[in-house]
C-alpha cells in the first residue's frame, strides 16, 4: 500500500528594498524559508544572478538534500545490516550549466561520501549499500539528472 507524504514550506520574499522589481537591479534576491517549529533558512539566489552570498541559494539547497537523503538512506540501511558507521561526511558537488537565454539545469551531480566503519566492518556490503541507497533516495529518485557516488571508506 503506498503512503502519501505532503511537505509545506512558505517563502516570503525579503529584499524589497522600497521599489519593489521596478527595475532588476533595484531589489534583493533575499528571501526567507520558513516551516512551522523549525528555523527559518535565509536565502537568495546565486551570487551569480545578484544573490547575496552569506546566504543559501536553491541550488546549493537542492544539492545539499540530494546529499542529506542519501545519509540518512545509507545509514539505515547500514544499521539494519549490522554495519556500523561511527562517521560520514559527504562533500558533494553539482553542475549546472546556463543556457544564453539565461535558463538552465543541472547536468548532474556527485555524492563524495567519506565513511568510516567500526573495526571488523565489512568494507564490500557497506560500500554496496551506496547503490541501495541511491536507488531509495527520494530526492535522487525525483531528479531528471545524474547521481553520481565516489564513496571513500576506511575501517578504523
Amino acid at each position: 500500500m503506498d503512503k502519501t507524504h505532503r511537505y509545506a514550506v512558505t517563502v516570503t520574499w525579503t529584499g524589497n528594498r522600497g521599489d519593489g522589481t521596478a527595475t532588476p537591479r533595484s531589489y534583493d534576491r533575499s528571501h526567507r524559508i520558513a516551516s512551522p517549529g523549525k528555523p527559518s533558512i535565509e536565502g537568495s539566489s546565486d551570487p551569480a544572478f545578484r544573490g547575496d552570498p552569506a546566504r543559501w541559494n536553491p541550488e546549493e539547497l537542492l544539492l545539499a538534500a540530494l546529499a542529506a537523503c542519501h545519509q540518512l538512506w545509507y545509514l539505515g540501511l547500514c544499521a539494519q545490516a549490522g554495519i556500523v558507521v561511527t562517521a560520514y561526511e559527504d562533500a558533494a558537488e553539482g553542475t549546472m550549466v546556463e543556457q544564453d537565454d539565461g535558463a538552465g539545469q543541472f547536468t548532474d551531480v556527485t555524492l563524495r561520501p567519506r565513511v568510516t566503519l567500526a573495526a571488523g566492518s565489512d568494507i564490500v556490503a557497506a560500500e554496496a549499500l551506496h547503490r541501495v541507497a541511491h536507488e531509495t533516495c527520494f530526492i535522487a529518485r525525483s531528479v531528471n539528472f545524474p547521481v553520481h557516488h565516489a564513496p571513500v571508506t576506511t575501517v578504523a
